[in-house]
């Protein structure tokens, strides 16, 4: 991949982990990457890392092959009228990262010449673990193949049609929370019935990484592995039971349709 320099607009934690997985990312090691925010001293630390900072926008994406948005939706428009005038024509990638802004929605603002999209890592890329959808446009066919090479190397990512984006970052954004929240409470359960909190968030961590592992690497389906585990008048069956009759599927699914219905709210 010939990319010599790449801008991230907005160094929150999205922003951040998006400049952290590139960084690691083998393809474009020797690229230049800048990410900006207004109080760069919160972004200090990234220098650590090899990666540029900076408060000035129009400096960092100046002659940048890749333009990441990662940024408020409604800050959208004023950025994009900032940097408009520094974006080579028909060459910079526009990523937006920003849930709720389509293709569309910038194309009105900087003009169709350019080739956008929409992405949706997660905080996971810093590790380069991250699930990444990223939206389809055929008219940039090159443009897209590239942006899914380099999200590849940091997790794994899929194109998907813009209209299942919003879906996607209910199950892949919004469900890393989702799953921390699952991770938390394990480790409450285990602390009350004897670990100390960091062993129990040890053997939970863990558990869950064995898991997806299984789930991921072998492509094994979720309910046949919980067969394997589920006796009669078992143990484990008693748990999963307890847990249904609470609930916990359906606040799952209610969870994430009701991430998905806010943004299509």
């Amino acid at each position: 991949m010939d990319i010599k320099k790449i801008a991230i607009i907005g160094g929150g934690n999205i922003g951040k982990s998006i400049a952290l997985g590139l960084s690691k990312a083998p393809s474009i090691t020797h690229t230049e990457i800048w990410v900006t925010r207004r109080r760069t001293a919160l972004i200090e630390h990234l220098k650590e890392d090899g990666i540029n900072i900076s408060s000035n926008n129009i400096e960092a994406v100046k002659g940048a092959d890749i333009v990441f948005l990662a940024v408020k939706p409604w800050q959208i428009e004023d950025i994009l009228n900032e940097i408009k005038d520094v974006i080579t024509e028909s060459k910079t990638i526009i990523a937006s990262a920003a849930a709720t802004i389509t293709t569309e929605n910038i194309q009105e603002i900087i003009g169709k010449n350019y080739p956008v999209f929409m992405v949706m890592p997660s905080t996971a890329m810093s590790i380069s673990e991250s699930m990444t959808c990223i939206a389809q446009n055929t008219e940039w066919n090159k443009e897209e193949n590239l942006l899914l090479d380099i999200f590849n190397e940091c997790g794994f990512a899929t194109v998907l049609p813009a209209e299942l984006m919003p879906a996607a970052t209910a199950l892949a954004s919004c469900g890393i929370a989702f799953a921390f929240r699952y991770i938390r409470a394990a480790i409450q359960g285990g602390v009350q019935i004897g670990f100390g909190a960091d062993i129990a968030k040890q053997i939970v961590a863990q558990t869950v990484k064995g898991a997806a592992t299984m789930i991921a690497d072998q492509g094994l389906h979720p309910e046949s592995e919980i067969d394997k585990v589920t006796t009669p008048k078992g143990i484990t069956i008693e748990g999963l039971n307890e847990m249904e009759h609470n609930g916990f599927s359906s606040s799952i699914i209610k969870g994430l349709m009701s991430s998905y219905n806010k943004m299509n709210g």
